[in-house]
């Protein structure tokens, strides 16, 4: 199976399956002399791991890194980084009934099809679980990148959702409640749909938007390697996400070009930023902002009707522990999958001129 690895200078590779021994990663390219801050790791990992409140999938891991190369002494070697996270708290059974059959939405079609072999215990490799080394890997990257900022929050949860502006909004109020909303009136509301979705046995979809401040001007390509593809691409690669959107985005194509472009002050910053941080492919200096969109998580406790690896018609139903609503728990993924890019094209900006 290729495509394990993201970046080109900064560069994870992750491995592992959802229900195996182990997930885990390696980080090639993380300069010597960062000393690295295992607490604010962890952090990161207990606001991704499952079972955090009433909102989301109840399967319990501590989702502890253990790091077996490239640091010593608590500082990075400049070798490559490896690390593993243990599962300890599968439930395979809790999928022997799909064994043969394949979840509609699912990757379990397209990977039996694909490589004539499939890991149904959760998903194997197609599991959201996957992303906790990416977490892990951001965890690294964002103390590499002092003074940038990678703050996410989940702006909507169906049709409910923040009607401000990003700069209206308090980020340190994010994490004081379980939809992970800094618009704590609007929190309460998502949080109360999706329980009433649990109830139901189904699943429901929403956004994340991840702002990006103090950014230096320069980061990113103008050809194949802008800034914002690469952005697109990271967010594009995790489990669930359907869009991406930066700067005016969709609704930008509604607007005329005098309303849209950005009048450039004196000091280099823009009067407006509609852009979104990123012109002709490279960092202007401005926050970059940016929309992802999840669809509602597949597996739902209702029947539906699907077909089993010998082509016949059946009906499933969901068992186990899953999410009613990803975005709570995908928002620092988010943030980690900017901060490998921001880290990469960082570390790229520095061979970039004489």
């Amino acid at each position: 199976m290729a495509g394990n690895s993201f970046g080109n200078i900064f560069k994870l590779t992750t491995f592992g399956e959802s229900h195996g021994e182990a997930i885990g990663g390696i980080i090639d390219g993380c300069p010597a002399g960062l000393a690295i801050d295992f607490e604010a790791i962890n952090q990161e990992m207990q606001r991704r791991k499952p079972g955090q409140s009433t909102i989301v999938t109840q399967r319990k891991e501590e989702d502890e890194v253990r790091f077996l190369s490239g640091i010593f002494e608590g500082v990075t070697t400049g070798t490559s980084i490896g690390f593993v996270i243990e599962n300890t708290n599968q439930k395979s059974k809790d999928y022997s009934h799909i064994k043969d059959v394949y979840r509609p939405s699912h990757a379990d079609y397209t990977y039996d099809k694909k490589y004539g072999v499939r890991d149904y215990r959760g998903g194997g490799r197609s599991s959201a679980r996957e992303t906790a080394s990416r977490v892990a890997a951001g965890a690294i990257a964002k103390q590499l990148l002092k003074g940038i900022t990678c703050n996410a929050f989940v702006s909507s949860v169906g049709d409910i959702y923040i009607d401000k502006p990003y700069q209206d909004l308090d980020f340190s109020k994010t994490e004081d409640t379980a939809v992970r909303c800094p618009d704590l009136a609007t929190a309460e509301k998502m949080i109360s749909r999706i329980k009433e979705i649990k109830k139901e046995g189904d699943t429901i979809g929403g956004t994340v938007t991840c702002v990006i401040k103090n950014v230096p001007v320069g980061l990113g390509e103008p050809v194949f390697d802008k800034l914002h593809a690469e952005l697109g691409k990271a967010m594009l690669s995790i489990n669930a996400v359907k869009g991406f959107e930066y700067g005016s985005g969709f609704c930008g194509t509604k607007m005329k070009g005098s309303e849209h472009n950005d009048s450039i002050n004196p000091d280099g910053t823009t009067k407006s930023n509609l852009s979104g941080g990123i012109q002709g492919g490279i960092s202007n200096g401005m926050d970059i902002y940016f929309r992802v969109a999840f669809k509602p998580v597949a597996t739902i406790m209702q029947f539906q009707e699907t077909i089993d690896s010998d082509g016949n018609v059946v009906k499933m139903q969901g068992k186990g522990r899953h999410d009613p609503c990803v975005v709570p728990r995908a928002v620092p993924i988010v943030e980690a999958m900017a901060a490998l890019v921001i880290a990469d094209y960082w570390l790229a900006n520095k061979i970039s001129k004489i």
